[in-house]
């Protein structure tokens, strides 16, 4: 999701929950009748059976990203993947009622509510979608500033329309002139016309977007107008940070992260996310146990060599550790010593080894490293110590992904694909950021939902 979970969501989640409940139910009506439906729900533990139902498709169109705003921006893949994702989950609670009959809802309900369900939820999802993308409806947004930190700010909002915001336009305060067009919108004024703009165009919130806030920037007038409440006023850095679910390293301020960081864990919640992580990777190794002792035994029967692979990593604090993982690359993979950036398609990997990536099943030993207190469950990705030195000098504030403990999964990982450049661990920090600046357990249980999700469907790394 663009971020952790925004309320917009948690209102698509309970409309769609509401529509598949009372959908079936209606079914069951138009099946049964009066009578027979109040028997069904009362004495046959009915409403039980329809949440059970509601709750597997809602499960699964949360897996097929239904309330994403990158994928509710195209109407045809939306139409698409609701109509997969309500297929899939029929199909798994046909199974379900097969092996388990007393929470089958019933043949003919079923059939009636399939059709109507989905053509509920069709009508709703498109209602919504043109409601929410319309462009004079959502939240009127100003942007002062033209460099390109005004235009990242305002692609993340015309990326995401709906996510309930617009851009009205921009104010100047480089010498870029008005009525001049920048990038989807147009400059509506400089600095001084600011307060004139933000009346006449009924803007809602002004995202501040300039790095150099001397001489024309209109402090006067946002302080003035921010006092007397008649508009919100937010630094770029917040306001992308809200919506694309990462911190814009370019955007970054040392003083904003200072103070716009998480507050201080208690003792006992730190405790307590301790313990879960532990317990989730002690839940992991048991049941991958299966698939790594099978994985092992591919391993020796493709190649000679170790069936493990350690190598050192950063941890917390720059502290380095020993991360094992079951080898999915040739032995002569470094023949030279000297570190190589793994790529998607790296020749390198083994046929097993491509399988195992594919499917996480070389992360398994990781487990173990975990346990050992090396790692967390949640957490930036841990990298290699040449590595570490090498994007320590060329990104800023890449240093600071080792304030947390590494991670099995995390953020980044289930946010942007597999990295393997300078370019690529850049845009991956920024995810990271977002994750230590807001790191709680809420955020870690989403990381672990999303993590399925990712396994599930190959995405991420």
């Amino acid at each position: 999701m663009a971020s952790r979970f925004s309320p917009r969501i948690f209102w698509l989640l309970l409309a769609d929950a509401a529509i598949l409940y009372g959908g079936i139910i209606l079914a069951m009506y138009l099946r049964l009748g009066f009578s027979g439906t109040e028997n069904e729900l009362d004495t046959k533990n009915g409403w039980v059976k329809i949440l059970l139902a509601s709750s597997v498709c809602l499960l699964i169109m949360y897996f097929y990203d239904l309330y994403d705003y990158i994928v509710m921006t195209n109407r045809r893949e939306l139409m698409l993947r609701l109509v997969q994702a309500l297929g899939i989950a029929w199909a798994l609670l046909a199974l379900l009622f097969y092996f388990v009959p007393p929470l089958l809802i019933g043949r003919g309900v079923s059939v009636i509510s399939v059709p109507l369900v989905l053509g509920l939820l069709l009508t709703w999802r498109m209602f919504i979608h043109s409601l929410t993308g319309h462009p004079e409806i959502g939240e009127k947004i100003l942007v002062v500033g033209t460099g390109q930190t005004a235009l990242d700010t305002a692609e993340a909002v015309w990326e995401r329309r709906d996510a309930g915001y617009r851009i009205a336009g921009f104010i100047s305060e480089n010498g870029a002139k008005p009525m001049d067009k920048l990038g989807q919108s147009i400059i509506l004024g400089k600095g001084p016309d600011l307060e004139s703009v933000i009346i006449n165009e009924k803007i809602d919130r002004v995202v501040i977007a300039v790095r150099e806030r001397r001489g024309a920037f209109p402090t006067e007038a946002l302080l003035k107008m921010s006092l007397a409440g008649d508009v919100s006023i937010e630094e770029c850095t917040s306001f992308f940070e809200r919506i694309t679910g990462k911190v814009h390293v370019d955007m970054l301020r040392p003083s904003w992260l200072i103070f716009a960081g998480r507050r201080r864990d208690s003792p006992v919640k730190t405790i307590f996310r301790e313990v879960m992580h532990r317990s989730l990777a002690l839940l992991g190794l048991v049941l991958s146990l299966p698939f790594a002792m099978l994985a092992a035994i591919l391993i020796k029967l493709e190649s000679r060599g170790p069936i493990f692979y350690k190598q050192e990593r950063v941890g917390k604090s720059g502290k380095t550790f020993k991360v094992i993982k079951f080898r999915s690359m040739r032995t002569d993979a470094e023949k030279d010593g000297k570190p190589i950036w793994a790529a998607t398609n790296d020749e390198r990997v083994t046929r097993i080894g491509r399988v195992m990536r594919a499917t996480r099943i070389d992360e398994i030993p990781q487990f173990w490293n975990i346990l050992k207190g090396d790692m967390s469950f949640v957490g930036p990705r841990p990298e290699r110590p040449h590595f570490v030195k090498q994007l320590g000098t060329e990104i800023p504030y890449y240093d600071h992904r080792h304030l947390v403990a590494p991670g099995l999964t995390g953020w980044a990982q289930i946010k942007y694909p597999y990295g393997a450049s300078v370019a690529d661990a850049r845009q991956k920090l920024q995810y990271d950021l977002y994750y230590i600046k807001n790191q709680s357990l809420t955020l870690d249980l989403v990381i672990v939902f999303e993590t399925v999700k990712t396994v599930l469907f190959g995405k991420g790394r």
